[in-house]
């Protein structure tokens, strides 16, 4: 059976080849510092269970202390611009095949093990979307390498240009989220919840929606990100009022809370590694701005849905 340990130590794996490749890269002045992330991020993926809340600590302190001091881009091989607009030519709309297995695949290796009975034999149970999802990963890359026959590095190579443009901010989404367990450990999320109800009456289904709603979007703008916010919003006004209350169906309000708070993230600059980092990969020229380019864009578009997400709660998470 594949179980969730398997894709931890394929994750580990990535990293320790990232760490590696980055030691050899000669071209990369901080070649050192980006090994030592990625080594720390390898150890996390293959022995963060064992480490224990002591450990894991002191590995997320490295993490940090080592981003603090910055992190170097190296200069893996790579194809040119002109073999690049060759191929895209070439292959045309099927380049986009491979990253359509990847959801393909983590859907149907959702569904088979939720609805056979030996789809419970292959995957495991209790992560079967992850680990599907983890699948079509490597499904993908195979199709890739037989189809296009690359260099045999050339996933891990291409893998660690795009983590050293991207740099420390690719680990944010785990972060905020751990801090929003904490956060949901401090009791945030009762304070929250009793902030809304002293001032709001959430004792109707729309009033208690948009307030949820709203209330991951508002969060999301303050972490920087929808994982850190849910747990605290979920805990404040979605469990007690929505669910238990209300009577809204559990699955259902916790997706489209989740999509909600995703407005948010299209909307603050919190979210680095979504909004600052494509501004500076873009060199944007207000891409130091508090509202850049690529968030001004995104605001049209994330206030209607977040609009539609309160609208498909109210008259869809309710039996």
């Amino acid at each position: 059976m594949i179980t969730l340990q398997h894709a931890y130590i394929i994750g580990g794996f990535f990293f320790a080849a990232l760490a590696l490749l980055s030691i050899l890269d000669r071209t990369n002045a901080r070649r050192l510092r980006n090994a030592a992330f990625y080594a720390l991020l390898a150890l996390s993926f293959w022995a963060g269970h064992a480490l224990g809340d002591l450990g894991n600590g002191l590995l997320a302190l490295g993490l940090v202390i080592i981003a603090v001091f910055g992190l170097g881009q190296g200069k893996p091989p790579t194809t040119t611009q002109e073999e690049r607009r060759a191929s895209a030519e070439e292959r045309g709309n099927a380049l986009f095949l491979p990253a359509l297995i990847i959801p393909a695949v983590a859907l149907a290796g959702t569904l088979i093990v939720q609805h056979t009975e030996w789809g419970g034999l292959i995957i495991q149970d209790q992560h079967k979307t992850l680990v599907s999802l983890v699948l079509g990963v490597l499904i993908a890359i195979t199709v890739l390498m037989v189809w296009l026959k690359p260099p045999l590095l050339a996933p891990l190579e291409e893998g660690r240009r795009l983590m050293d443009s991207v740099g420390w901010a690719a680990i944010l989404p785990q972060m905020l989220a751990a801090l929003g367990a904490v956060f949901l450990a401090a009791g945030v999320g009762d304070q929250v919840g009793a902030l809304f109800s002293q001032y709001i009456p959430l004792d109707t289904r729309t009033v208690a929606v948009a307030a949820y709603c709203i209330g991951m979007a508002l969060f999301t703008i303050l972490m920087g990100n929808a994982f850190a916010a849910f747990p605290v919003m979920t805990a404040a006004i979605g469990l007690p009022f929505v669910i238990n209350e209300l009577g809204g169906d559990p699955a259902r309000v916790c997706a489209i809370g989740m999509l909600a708070g995703f407005c948010g993230t299209l909307m603050t600059p919190m979210a680095a590694n979504f909004n600052v980092v494509p501004a500076n990969l873009l060199e944007l020229p207000d891409r130091n701005a508090a509202l850049n380019g690529v968030i001004r864009a995104q605001i049209p578009t994330a206030l209607p849905l977040l609009l539609a997400n309160i609208v498909l709660m109210r008259f869809l998470a309710f039996p």
